[in-house]
């Protein structure tokens, strides 16, 4: 957590009014177990759980359900088989679902079944509330439509599944009181059909998706051209809700929320947790919903109305996806697991789980977030309790910088006055905290902020 550095004007230091000053309100701070975790995830689990996917030749989303070597359906069924063993482990913790849709289009030529996998962690006291983890299982070659040769698919996306797989044997060890779910995701080269299939699934069971973790392309440390560097994961989220509608466009763009989305949040709040526990890797924020012209299964949730962000790697080589195996010309093409630096991946698998942890532990987002103090020098923020909180922090910064730069606890209360901070010159934000101290994600003032989901506008 930043506080408000010494070198800022005396007014700045007092910035809480005077109603909060009694009190010693819950203060969020470092916690062992998410230093424990950080460290937790196995290499060689990871480099199994690779190496048994690209087994199955071709995980093609239009190839073999039947075989019980080779082609999506088998993949799908050894997933399943690892799901339902770490539920073992802990005494029937984990309900594992398949939720499918059955589609057709531009690469889906025939009506064919998409099918997840989907492990769900129940949490104790939020149940409703959910932190997801998707990876897609499906993988391709040159030809997007081609189910018949090889496509080990070692990094994309099987290095996204392995962490998630792994993150759930971590996690299944641990306590949550919002639910955890991990979700191995089909179709995602054909449409991302299967990142459709779970949203669906979670608005027809009436999940309050905090955020969706989607990992693809996360085991690569060697940029195609030639830079090496196992420190740095991008994390890309959207800056304005992908469903704002007009009305509430046209109050942001007066009143600021441009980079201040949940997923944008979201974002933040994993770059706090990765310079927290995890100093040997960097998050790189990137402000754009994915890559240049290209799309994740993060793309249907928010689509729907959730937070969502894609996780990948710093530097991607092209030549190792969507590639034809074959040499050429002395280069190497195809995605095989020579090309995954098991390492680099614990690492993000490690920003994963403990996100996920301190999310699931830390009480809902505040909602109702609200600011006023227009022809004022003085700025007021209002909020609505949640449960779980025992505390509230308000955060404030330039308008120009990317992290939230100083804070203030202001204890169990719904309304703050941030003496001599200016309205005009700060975004500002609330988060809840814990008992223990863990703290909920920065919630940005009205709907361009809320984590609360905004069904997808109806068409006239």
């Amino acid at each position: 957590m930043r506080h408000v550095p010494l070198l800022l004007p005396l007014a700045l230091s007092l910035a809480v009014s005077a109603a909060y000053a009694d009190e010693t309100p819950v203060q969020p701070h470092a916690q062992p177990s998410l230093l424990t975790l950080s460290t937790a995830p196995s290499e060689a689990r990871l480099h199994a759980t690779i190496e048994t996917l690209v087994g199955f030749g071709t995980r093609h989303t239009l190839s073999d359900t039947q075989s019980n070597k080779r082609g999506i359906g088998a993949a799908r069924r050894w997933v399943k088989s690892q799901f339902e063993a770490i539920s073992k482990e802990c005494g029937g913790c984990i309900e594992i679902v398949t939720p499918s849709q059955v589609f057709t289009g531009k690469r889906i030529p025939q009506p064919t079944e998409v099918m997840d996998v989907v492990a769900i962690k129940r949490g104790k006291t939020d149940p409703k509330r959910v932190i997801v983890m998707t990876g897609h299982l499906d993988s391709r070659v040159t030809d997007v439509m081609n189910a018949k040769s090889d496509a080990p698919g070692a990094n994309d996306d099987a290095s996204g599944v392995a962490a998630l797989m792994e993150a759930a044997r971590l996690l299944s060890k641990e306590d949550n009181d919002a639910t955890l779910v991990f979700a191995a995701l089909s179709g995602e080269e054909q449409g991302l059909y299967g990142g459709k299939v779970l949203a669906d699934y979670a608005t027809a069971q009436g999940w309050q998706v905090q955020a969706d973790l989607n990992n693809d392309i996360v085991g690569n440390s060697h940029g195609q051209n030639g830079v090496l560097d196992n420190t740095t994961v991008r994390i890309f989220s959207e800056g304005t809700k992908s469903n704002e509608t007009p009305e509430q466009a046209k109050y942001r763009a007066y009143h600021g929320g441009e980079v201040d989305s949940p997923s944008r949040n979201v974002a933040r709040y994993m770059e706090q947790i990765a310079t927290t526990t995890l100093p040997d890797l960097r998050v790189h924020m990137v402000y754009r919903t994915d890559r240049y012209s290209r799309g994740g299964d993060q793309v249907p949730f928010l689509e729907a109305g959730y937070p969502g962000v894609r996780v990948t790697e710093g530097h991607e080589d092209y030549t190792r996806q969507h590639q034809d195996l074959r040499t050429d010309k002395g280069i190497k093409y195809g995605d095989t697991i020579d090309g995954v630096d098991f390492r680099y991946l614990a690492r993000v698998t490690a920003l994963n789980t403990v996100t996920m942890a301190a999310m699931s532990r830390a009480p809902a987002p505040p909602t109702g977030v609200s600011i006023e103090g227009a022809l004022a020098t003085d700025t007021t923020v209002h909020w609505k309790k949640v449960p779980g909180a025992t505390g509230y922090v308000v955060h404030w910064r330039d308008t120009t910088a990317p992290q939230w730069q100083y804070s203030r606890a202001v204890g169990d209360a719904d309304q703050a006055v941030i003496k001599d901070v200016v309205i005009d010159d700060w975004f500002f934000g609330v988060s809840a905290v814990s008992a223990a101290g863990y703290e909920s994600p920065v919630v940005f003032p009205g709907d361009a902020g809320s984590f609360e989901r905004s069904p997808a506008p109806k068409s006239p």
